[in-house]
């Protein structure tokens, strides 16, 4: 005796016509497996899309937060107050320069490599990431202009310098690429 199961028909033409062809029923692509198919590719396609978005990022130059950084947040501390910085236009600060450097500090808040490509002249490089240890090279007394590749590191750096009692602190406005895309001197150490 045979066992009626039931099938789907294919239909398929051909040059001699249309030939069917059955398919059982437990031979064909299980509803759920399907679906768990379908959900592992977009799960794989947006693990893709962030690996490539936070290459992305990195590749700008700025370093992502660590978790010591993060740490904070996650523990529900209330969130500090940002610095206030005075924006400070390219024009001012060379006229600040040429009529009271003494009243004046540039601080470079970027990497020593990126400093070494260029910088404003007479800006001092304390990178970001080690200006709580090394404050005492930044005067209280003086107007104090900081200055990145983006600005995040030097609201970084600003909110440091606040919280150890600086009060006259400044960002240098478009930081370094717009400073080279205006042609304004950059020196080299």
């Amino acid at each position: 005796m045979t066992r009626n199961v039931p099938s789907r028909r294919i239909h398929r033409r051909t040059d001699a016509g249309v030939v069917t062809r059955a398919i059982p029923y437990d031979r064909r692509p299980d509803a759920k497996r399907l679906l768990q198919a379908k959900r592992a590719l977009a799960a794989l396609l947006t693990a893709g899309a962030l690996w490539v978005a936070l290459t992305a990022i990195a590749a700008a130059g700025e370093p992502a937060a660590t978790p010591a950084q993060a740490a904070p947040a996650a523990a529900g501390a209330a969130p500090k107050p940002a610095a206030v910085m005075a924006p400070m236009s390219q024009e001012a600060l060379l006229e600040h320069q040429s009529k009271h450097p003494a009243h004046l500090f540039v601080l470079d808040v970027r990497t020593p490599q990126e400093y070494a490509e260029g910088h404003v002249p007479g800006a001092v490089n304390v990178p970001h990431d080690q200006l709580a240890s090394r404050l005492a090279e930044v005067p209280k007394d003086k107007d104090v202009v900081l200055y990145c590749k983006s600005g995040r590191r030097a609201a970084m750096a600003a909110d440091v310098l606040a919280a150890n009692g600086y009060t006259r602190l400044s960002h240098l406005e478009g930081d370094m690429p717009a400073w080279i895309e205006k042609g304004r001197p950059v020196a080299k150490p």
